[in-house]
């Protein structure tokens, strides 16, 4: 497979492997503005050549929109293989690549979010855990912290205490999200008129700015939803899902 790594000058030309194939889409001009912002800070973003789902996302954990503890780490924003790309080794290399990058860098490991079961848009614990990845952190809300270490295992990555018992004091519906995921720019809004029409407590929160993000109330900040305080799921959601949700 043939990759490219996203830059300031291609990016702009470059589809972005996501589910949504038009560059002028407002979800690829948000995701695209993010990114944008982050390659000074040392975020990588390598895809394949052909058009799909198929890349990898990673940034210096004291670089990454996430409220957790990894000075040295390398953090993965996301690892995504699908459709017909999958099944093929795509995975592995994309992450071989990571971590050949991520060592020419001097860098003490990877770290990256996934739950004890496979959890929408979180990686697959059971890829992880066979590619040698371990838990070394977990929050209140079953969202764990793996990691893999280049050397010393002692020196693991954590949640900070905000993220490790996600909490807020907000009633009603509370979501935080960011335009790291492109989805947001289109549903969020959404949600919010959703919401309006059927007099639903909702409020939208945008994590702008990566010391908001690392300070949030939740160890995934891309979209979390809370409810009367307390955490409900990272799932993006459209009006069906969400008026479903509501509804039990």
């Amino acid at each position: 497979m043939e990759y490219i790594r996203l830059t300031k000058d291609n990016l702009e030309k470059e589809h972005i492997c996501c589910a949504i194939s038009n560059n002028k889409d407002v979800q690829v001009s948000s995701k695209k503005a993010w990114l944008a912002d982050r390659f000074d800070e040392g975020l990588v973003f390598l895809k394949s050549a052909e058009r799909g789902k198929c890349f990898i996302e990673y940034i210096p954990a004291e670089n990454a929109w996430n409220p957790i503890n990894a000075p040295g780490y390398m953090y993965i924003d996301c690892l995504w293989v699908s459709g017909s790309f999958k099944g093929h080794g795509y995975s592995t290399e994309l992450l071989n690549e990571c971590i050949r990058d991520s060592k020419e860098k001097g860098k003490k490991g990877l770290c990256v979010l996934a739950a004890a079961k496979k959890k929408p848009f979180l990686s697959d614990p059971k890829f992880l855990a066979a590619k040698g990845f371990k838990v070394c952190d977990e929050a209140d809300n079953g969202i764990q912290l793996w990691y893999l270490p280049f050397e010393d295992e002692e020196d693991k990555p954590t949640f900070k205490d905000s993220a490790k018992h996600p909490h807020i004091d907000d009633p009603g519906y509370v979501l935080f999200y960011t335009n790291q995921c492109p989805f947001n720019a289109k549903y969020v809004p959404v949600l919010e008129e959703t919401a309006a029409k059927n007099k639903i407590p909702f409020k939208a929160i945008k994590i702008d700015s990566k010391e908001k993000a690392q300070s949030a109330p939740t160890p995934i900040t891309t979209y979390a939803l809370f409810c009367d305080g307390e955490y409900v799921t990272n799932e993006q959601m459209n009006d069906k899902k969400f008026l479903k949700l509501i509804n039990g």
